[in-house]
């Protein structure tokens, strides 16, 4: 638990996720089915160390929940997975070429958060989401993971440079991948999938200031998406629209 508590911490390059549309509304966006044990739960602030909902290339109309990390043939503990994978050189890292090669899967969302710096204070957290629709897929990898006996699936999720809507808020952002293109990076091949790991156009994305409500991983009901109470939307200055 407590090394669960340090991942969570982690706030940097695409730390929590989302996922709260009704499981029809889910199923029918995906074209796919929920799997997962224990069933779907809507959840406000996904933290690293939780599980993630996924589809994965190995059964693209099931919605299954991966562990969030993914952890290294290596590791002795669960903890010591990695929650992002840099899109840019994922294939030069041995902790990821076998799932980068043959294990893409699509990360289910409802919005993601990022953290924006301010002159060494407190930081800003910022809910972006995609405009009039009720959830997107991030690209991700997964990999099997198995030590003593226990068999866990885990995932990462990739990251790309910022689009103009992200920039000012931090300096990498997860790949979106537009609506028609998730099932061509489950079938892909990993040069074609490199082609897909592109900042995200904008046009259908939005980004909003949200309370520090978020920065505790408990806190995980609809208070954590409300804007924040403030004059400063801390956006204005970036025309960002």
């Amino acid at each position: 638990m407590e090394l669960k508590s340090h991942l969570r911490e982690n706030t940097g390059m695409c730390g929590r996720n989302s996922l709260f549309i009704d499981q029809q509304d889910l199923e029918s966006a995906f074209d796919a089915t929920v799997v997962a044990d224990g069933g779907y739960t809507p959840r406000y602030n996904i933290a690293p160390g939780d599980g993630l909902e996924v589809i994965t290339s190995e059964a693209t109309d099931e919605i299954d929940r991966f562990y969030w990390g993914l952890i290294p043939p290596w590791a002795d503990d669960p903890g010591d997975g990695i929650i992002n994978a840099r899109s840019e050189t994922v294939d030069e890292k041995r902790v990821f070429q076998e799932a980068w090669e043959s294990r893409p899967c699509l990360v289910l969302s409802s919005g993601f958060y990022e953290w924006q710096s301010r002159n060494g204070g407190l930081k800003q957290p910022y809910r972006i989401f995609r405009e009039g629709g009720p959830a997107f897929a991030m690209a991700g990898i997964w990999d099997e993971w198995q030590e003593n006996g226990e068999s866990r699936s885990c995932v990462t999720i990739l990251t790309t440079e910022p689009n103009d809507l992200i920039e000012p808020i931090h300096d990498r952002m997860p790949v979106v991948l537009p609506q028609d293109e998730e099932n061509r990076w489950l079938s892909a091949g990993p040069e074609e999938r490199h082609e897909l790991c592109q900042p995200s156009p904008g046009e259908d994305l939005d980004a909003y200031p949200i309370s520090t409500r978020v920065n505790d991983p408990s806190n995980d009901s609809p208070q954590v998406i409300e804007p924040k109470e403030s004059k400063q939307s801390g956006l204005d200055e970036f025309s960002l629209g």
